[in-house]
């Protein structure tokens, strides 16, 4: 059994990977601009890429591109594909899903896999830990974190946590064919995730509530508009609202999901300015 893992790039990826190697699981990377030696293109946009990436291929771990997820489906089957674990997201189970900039992609892939004789696991988490990331430049250059909703509740999941998960699903049939909804332990603010980052810095971390429409112009160009109202108005629902968490990452990986905090401590070099060292 040889397992394609695609988007070989990504930190999901790069964790399973890491994981399927240790235990010695067949596997070829994939990637739409190969890097390393061994990793063959895929580009999930390109349907031409397909065949030679899937030649041989049993499973696959496949990120959520809908621009030619009939083709991938098409052609994963004429290989004799078994299994697709998609990372998919959890916002494919909010009314309006299809309709939705931060879901349709998502929700669209789902449900070609679905259509399809392939049998196919859904991995969909909520918000990643690693979206605070973005708040890395501001820590660095001594500003203050503007939030448009700094009381807006979100789920961090630590990408090790959804690594651990697509290995399991992927290598233990009997958890195979369904769906989870994958969340870090605790329901957190914007508010508290700085918080909880300052603590573990040794510093706090100041923030400035400022409007939607500000927030808008700092990200234009970085964010397209439609992508950036839509996480506006996921954000304003949530305003001062605790999000669902589940168990599903103990479900899968044995342990329960690893807390913001843990995330946090994994990359805290990300957070300071070069030639500051912890305290």
């Amino acid at each position: 059994m040889s397992i394609l893992v695609t988007g070989a790039r990504g930190s999901v990826a790069r964790g399973l990977v890491s994981l399927l190697a240790a235990r010695g699981v067949p596997h070829r990377l994939a990637s739409r601009e190969p890097d390393t030696p061994g990793t063959v293109r895929c580009d999930l946009g390109d349907p031409s890429t397909f065949a030679g990436a899937l030649a041989g291929v049993r499973s696959v771990f496949l990120y959520a591109e809908a621009s030619a997820a009939g083709a991938f489906v098409k052609e994963a089957s004429a290989a004799g594909v078994e299994h697709v674990v998609l990372l998919s997201s959890s916002s494919v189970l909010a009314p309006g899903a299809a309709d939705s900039p931060l879901a349709a992609s998502h929700l669209a892939v789902e449900e070609a896999l679905l259509a399809s004789p392939l049998r196919t696991t859904l991995l969909r988490p909520g918000s990643f830990a690693s979206n605070a990331l973005g708040w890395a430049w501001a820590l660095k250059s001594g500003r203050p974190v503007h939030l448009p909703y700094p009381g807006s509740h979100g789920d961090p999941v630590h990408e090790a946590d959804l690594a651990e998960a697509a290995f399991a699903v992927l290598t233990d049939p009997a958890l195979a064919g369904r769906a989870y909804h994958l969340t870090g332990p605790h329901s957190l603010t914007f508010a508290t995730q700085l918080a909880i980052l300052g603590r573990v810095l040794g510093s706090p971390i100041p923030f400035e509530t400022v409007t939607a429409e500000q927030w808008k112009a700092e990200v234009e160009g970085y964010i397209p508009g439609p992508y950036a109202d839509a996480l506006l108005d996921y954000w304003a629902a949530r305003d001062g609202l605790p999000v669902e968490t589940t168990d599903a990452v103990e479900q899968l990986t044995g342990h329960p999901a690893r807390s913001f905090e843990t995330w946090v401590q994994d990359h805290a070099e990300a957070f300071r300015a070069e030639g500051v060292s912890a305290r």
